[in-house]
């Protein structure tokens, strides 16, 4: 349809004024709430529910749908009213509901809770990181499931479309990932820009003085302009913005940037335009004068005319039937021709994990000495070829994280591509020095649900991608981290580069595993049991200094899933086991230090045990009786971490003791480091005794 030919009716119309009249009516009801960009924009979420984007109301976890991302997530009724217009599950009374206890509609859309909703967004510059994963995860899955077809013709192809305000664009993270995005050259990415100029402090002016469009064109972008505030009165032009979101679908080979010039607020009488309509509730008065300057009863409140409710939900409908037979023939032909494919498709989908999965993991024997970080890459070799829906990179540090798959090539265009085989369905991603936006592309993959992603940094820069971390817990989405060099450990690059404080604070994030497996054995356990978990985001956790093999690999795999477990038993003078009379508990590198502390004790008359406890969230999991099987209630317990010791006193309780680090590093080689700061076996032994003592008298 060509700009000259496309025109939306005045029920359409209509129903747009409707759904300003509705953003306004449930900030006003709530008492607070973003009621300006609900309002301008309301008729750009209207033409993509309606008329652009590819979706069913019936069916919205279908395989052939657009993703829709707002991650301008504070206006939130943007999308929620469309979604009750188009009959996704939310009715009027929802609406009524904003952010209230129990409702469907809370104050930034949650991903798991609301129908329709593909990503929780909120934390601006969120969403675009989420949109560009999703777009890169298209392309892996017609690279993996539809190989032979070309770009953009697969049944598994389809358009990301995310609306971005001010301030995404001020985020860093939107810069990292539209960056990266600009190298893809992701065609199937479509953005919308929100350029009304205002912020919660007033004109964007004070802040925001670039040329987002210039910017862009500079990643890669193909860029748009439309201008709904040009001339003598405002217009809101549809037939321009459609047009554009032709253009940017013709466009192949670009990511696409509309740059939408709006009033926020409009058509409101007097806070148009101003900050004053950001993120507060428009007051009485302005929400008659919005609904008479609308054409509707100022004095009726979520007031939707029957026949328009059944005009807007027919007519998604009527699209959703015909765009869903159309795909379902064209699946059912692919999955004709593709049998295998189609296996591995209801595999996945099923979220089972392939057969043989256990047996092709490798095995180290005790004794061996390997750092886990190479064991990692190692297993991931392994997996390559029996997990097909595996892939990932590192923000630029694979030679260091290990997080290449041996042979695999790079994800790139076919323009871009460093070696044969390269090309736009490989499967090895290179972030680019990009922590923060490879963790919401990480979110983006993982909520797609056809293939599982996996990223690598050091420890110590998980800071950097923190709040895309946070965000993968409260969604549960299966993301995985890969955290190297993971302690004082690093040595010599000093306390810039040696995580302190890391642990713990990962650990108290909800909903996040963070597993520090302590040697080989255990991290090929430990990726093993990340895989098993579909709706848990997980920090593998490993070192960059080679560790001795404690484990055997039948011992490591029933130890780890329960995350934690006893590793060396309490023995008496004949050998035999006996009750332990001290407990070591420790993770990582310290297992091997906590092996040495109990030979030293055990040596000394002191019936030792020591725990290896690569997860904690693992541990918790398990019932009272094996928690208090491993960590007996009445012995003297200590922990051994190098890093802080905050999350380890309720193990350990008033009887016990840590063996930590509250400092910061030094630079230095690591194994000089762990002797000056009291990570020997003999050390730790001193410890020990001490508390056993203590707790004696």
């Amino acid at each position: 349809m060509s700009n000259e030919t496309f025109e939306l009716s005045e029920k359409d119309l209509k129903a747009i004024n409707i759904s300003k009249a509705l953003a306004a009516d449930a900030v006003e009801k709530t008492g607070n709430g973003h009621p300006g960009t609900p309002i301008s924009l309301a008729g750009v979420a209207y033409l993509l529910y309606q008329y652009e984007m590819t979706g069913d109301p019936s069916d919205e976890l279908w395989l052939g749908r657009d993703r829709f991302v707002l991650s301008a997530g504070h206006a939130s009724l943007l999308q929620y009213v469309q979604l009750t217009l188009a009959g996704y599950g939310l009715e009027v009374s929802d609406l009524a509901e904003l952010r209230q206890w129990g409702s469907l509609t809370p104050g930034h859309p949650e991903y798991h809770h609301t129908k329709g909703v593909e990503t929780t967004t909120g934390p601006l510059g969120a969403g675009v990181s989420n949109a560009v994963g999703m777009a890169m995860a298209a392309r892996r899955e017609h690279g993996l499931l539809d190989p032979k077809a070309a770009p953009g013709e697969s049944v598994f192809d389809h358009y990301v479309y995310t609306v971005l305000g001010d301030g995404c664009m001020q985020e860093g993270v939107a810069a990292e990932a539209a960056s990266l995005a600009g190298t893809q050259q992701l065609g199937n990415l479509i953005a919308i820009y929100d350029d009304n100029d205002i912020s919660i402090e007033g004109s964007t002016d004070i802040s925001f003085t670039e040329d987002p469009s210039a910017r862009f064109e500079a990643y890669g972008w193909h860029v748009q302009d439309v201008d709904w505030t040009t001339g003598g009165e405002y217009e809101e032009d549809y037939a321009a913005l459609h047009a554009a979101l032709e253009a940017a679908r013709a466009e192949t080979t670009r990511p696409s940037l509309i740059r939408l010039h709006t009033i926020i607020a409009w058509p409101a009488p007097t806070k148009q335009g101003s900050e004053s309509s950001h993120g507060a509730k428009l007051g009485a008065d302005e929400v008659a004068g919005l609904k008479k300057a609308l054409g509707l009863d100022p004095e009726k409140s979520f007031d939707v005319p029957e026949e328009i409710l059944a005009y807007t939900r027919r007519h998604a409908a009527e699209r959703a039937e015909a765009a869903h037979g159309d795909w379902d023939a064209r699946f059912g032909a692919w999955k004709a021709g593709n049998p295998a494919g189609a296996e591995l498709l209801d595999r996945v989908q099923e979220e089972r994990l392939p057969e043989g999965l256990a047996d092709a993991l490798p095995t180290w024997e005790p004794g061996e000495s390997i750092a886990t970080r190479a064991a990692s890459g190692k297993v991931l070799d392994a997996l390559a070829p029996v997990v097909p829906e595996l892939w990932g990179g590192s923000a630029d540090l694979a030679s260091s994280n290990n997080t290449s798959m041996k042979g695999e090539p790079s994800f790139l265009p076919e323009s871009l591509a460093q070696k044969e085989g390269d090309g736009p369905f490989g499967r090895t991603i290179h972030f680019g020095i990009r922590e923060h936006a490879m963790g919401g592309i990480l979110n983006g993959i993982s909520l797609n649900s056809i293939t599982r992603a996996y990223g690598g940094t050091f420890l110590v820069f998980a800071d950097y991608m923190r709040a895309a971390v946070r965000l993968a817990a409260i969604m549960e989405a299966p993301s995985t981290f890969v955290w190297t060099h993971d302690s004082i450990g690093v040595g010599e690059d000093g306390p810039t580069h040696q995580p302190i404080e890391h642990l713990a604070s990962l650990r108290a994030i909800p909903g996040l595993d963070v597993v520090r497996p302590g040697d080989a054995n255990e991290t090929a356990a430990a990726w093993h049991e990340i895989l098993k978990r579909h709706h848990t985001p997980a920090g593998l956790v490993l070192s960059r200094q080679n560790l001795t093999v404690n484990t055997t690999a039948e011992q490591a795999a029933k130890g780890v899933a329960k995350g934690a477990y006893v590793l060396a038993e309490a023995t008496g003078a004949d050998g035999a086991e006996v009750a332990p009379q001290l407990v070591l508990i420790a993770t990582g590198s310290e297992v091997d230090v906590a092996v040495r502390a109990r030979e030293i004790l055990q040596d000394q008359g002191t019936p030792t045990r020591v725990v290896s406890a690569p997860c904690l969230e693992w541990f918790a999991e398990q019932d009272t009786a094996y928690r208090e099987a491993v960590l007996p209630r009445d012995v003297v317990k200590v922990s051994v971490e190098a890093g802080i010791a905050m999350c380890w006193h309720q193990y350990v309780g008033d009887s016990g003791a840590c063996v930590s680090i509250e400092h910061f590093g030094a630079s230095a080689p690591g194994a000089r480091l762990f002797e000056e700061f009291g990570f020997t076996g003999e050390h730790v032994a001193e410890v020990a005794s001490q508390a056993l003592a203590a707790a004696r008298a």
